[in-house]
């Protein structure tokens, strides 16, 4: 099939030509955590951390959530994620955080009542 370039069919061609360029370079800006947010969770960790509980973190961004990973040793598999994902966050909110089993613990629309789930105080019970 042999296009000839009229004055017809040339804006169409590169009408074409420019919408295939860009979606062949265009990609969505990564979900990250804001300054805010970030604070609250560092809070918590340096929290842990000063207790020995916690050793590592990682921080991963996608074009669907982002993802900070706690670690009790740098070779495990994450005792912790806290998520955030905008997606959801008209049904349950954007920030959950999620077990090493995959078992989420909390879901919600603020983050600071969500990671709370992580910093509970232990009390001592005696019989």
């Amino acid at each position: 099939m042999d296009l000839e370039f009229t004055e017809e069919n040339r804006s169409a061609a590169s009408v074409v030509s420019l919408v295939a360029s860009r979606s062949a370079t265009y990609r969505p800006a990564a979900v990250s955590f804001d300054r805010q947010e970030l604070r609250d969770i560092l809070g918590l960790y340096g929290r842990k951390v000063a207790d020995g509980e916690w050793r590592d973190y990682a921080i991963a961004a996608t074009e669907q959530k982002a993802v900070f990973s706690i670690y009790r040793r740098c070779t495990e598999f994450p005792l912790y994620r806290i998520e955030k994902a905008p997606k959801g966050a008209r049904k349950q909110g954007a920030y959950s955080v999620v077990a090493a089993s995959g078992l989420v613990l909390r879901r919600g629309h603020d983050l600071k009542r969500v990671i709370n789930v992580l910093d509970k105080i232990l009390k001592i019970v005696s019989s």
